[in-house]
């Protein structure tokens, strides 16, 4: 065994360590390194940036067996411009993308014809719709968290600093998204077991000054409202400011989703309860691995495993 492939079945380890696929097989490939594109959304988010970081580190251990094309929208709603980087990544004849869809549905057409092209497609952060993948005749995997069971968690933690008959505000992600949708599941299981009442639902669709906008108005609408629950950090970052410019800091609690680097201090000091860690960089990573692996090992499309899924980590204030 060379040193290059004794490194891949260490990390082949790590992985099955964590419950995920193992590494591709490294003798099973052939006609030289294989071509992998990793598509994302908004390439200035946080989350998206360290998907790039881990994907790229990765590919670097490996370069000799594939190499890695990585294409991202400028914002996190350009569909238009996501199916179009897919399709240039078919005409290109990579052996596999791996895809974090902007919408749900929308992506599901380009993806079907990557498929009838003979190319392992793969989703993360964002799996495709379920109906649209049955109307289309395909399966596509979603290696990722999840969500509905995540956005519980993070409720469950908030409903215990409420009292039942509480006001709680929802703020989602893009609403098409299969992820939004899910944390917005997951945060009604919570509330509703809860006793607690669901006041409103709007979308943030991801995005810091939206999410602001979104949580002003509810806090106008609901002056009672105690809690705003996010879909992500950027939306929980809007939502804080909110507050602080209606001047109830200390009185609505606001929870998020992601972990990102920049919601830290906010949840040191308590202006942020809690958010869940769903791992982008081991997402990008799982994701890159489960299309490598069903190449090397001629796996065809649909005998893969329709959902992989992955960690999940509830993170709190250091004062809670």
């Amino acid at each position: 065994m060379t040193q290059r492939m004794r490194r891949r079945v260490l990390l082949a380890g790590t992985l099955a360590a964590a419950g995920l696929t193992g590494a591709a097989r490294a003798d099973a490939m052939q006609g030289g390194k294989l071509k992998i594109a990793l598509v994302l959304k908004s390439m200035s988010d946080p989350f998206t940036i360290a998907m790039v970081n881990a994907a790229q580190n990765y590919q670097k251990h490996y370069a000799s067996q594939f190499g890695l094309t990585i294409r991202g929208t400028a914002t996190e709603g350009d569909t238009a411009a996501q199916i179009r980087m897919v399709d240039e990544l078919i005409k290109a004849r990579m052996n596999a993308i791996v895809v974090a869809p902007t919408d749900s549905k929308a992506l599901t057409a380009i993806v079907a014809r990557g498929i009838q092209a003979g190319i392992i497609m793969v989703t993360i952060d964002n799996p495709l719709d379920d109906a649209s993948q049955d109307a289309a005749r395909i399966s596509v995997p979603f290696v990722g968290p999840n969500n509905r069971k995540g956005a519980k968690q993070v409720g469950d933690y908030l409903a215990a600093r409420l009292k039942t008959g509480d006001q709680v505000g929802i703020i989602e992600g893009i609403s098409a998204d299969r992820n939004a949708q899910q944390r917005t599941a997951g945060s009604k299981d919570a509330m509703n077991a809860a006793g607690m009442k669901i006041v409103a639902i709007q979308a943030g669709d991801w995005d810091y000054g939206k999410g602001r906008d979104v949580a002003s108005r509810m806090l106008v609408d609901y002056p009672q409202i105690r809690a705003l629950m996010c879909g992500n950090d950027n939306m929980a970052m809007g939502a804080v400011d909110a507050i602080r410019d209606a001047g109830r800091t200390g009185g609505v609690y606001v929870t998020g989703y992601n972990d990102s680097d920049a919601i830290k201090p906010l949840l040191a000091d308590g202006r942020v309860l809690a958010t869940m860690n769903q791992f982008a960089g081991r997402q990008a990573v799982f994701g890159v691995d489960v299309a490598l692996k069903a190449v090397t090992e001629q796996t065809k499309q649909n005998e893969l495993s329709r959902v992989i899924e992955t960690p999940l980590q509830l993170v709190t204030g250091v004062s809670h």
